[in-house]
């Protein structure tokens, strides 16, 4: 297991990351991971906060740990999981992005590009999301005042 303090992982995606959300779930079931998947699992057009919102509660509630969310361009999705007040969620394109998310940003979903991204990429950044620790320190001061009290 990539990080021993996350168990269960939500998932969720439109048509367009279909295919790489079930890859996505397939990997995190061989790596011990309990996967919440959200949907969907066709290739026919969706709306994504149909989707979305149900796994940023999961991730919200503590349901779920973390978050993966999956989009043609990853906006979308990213904007709709970041509707809920207690979700961080990071759009991420390269290795570093997504390190940095985790690091500085205690991202708690990774939100992925599929129509931009290969599927090689998308595994590998899932592994480093679930993978990077967050540093704390002067980036605990920044992250308690993102919720607007």
């Amino acid at each position: 297991m990539m990080d021993s303090k996350v168990h269960t992982i939500a998932l969720a995606n439109d048509h367009a990351g279909t295919e790489y959300k079930l890859r996505i779930a397939e990997m995190l079931r061989r790596e011990g991971y309990e996967v919440l998947d959200f949907g969907t699992g066709s290739t026919d057009s969706t709306d994504y906060p149909d989707h979305i919102h149900p796994a940023a509660q999961a991730v919200e509630s503590g349901r779920a740990q973390r978050g993966i969310i999956l989009c043609g361009s990853g906006n979308g999705a990213a904007m709709t999981a970041n509707k809920h007040q207690g979700i961080r969620a990071a759009l991420c394109w390269s290795r570093e992005l997504t390190e940095l998310a985790r690091k500085h940003n205690d991202a708690n979903v990774l939100s992925l590009p599929a129509r931009f991204i290969s599927l090689y990429q998308a595994l590998e950044y899932v592994r480093v999301f679930l993978e990077t620790e967050f540093e704390g320190g002067r980036h605990k001061r920044r992250i308690d005042k993102i919720p607007i009290r």
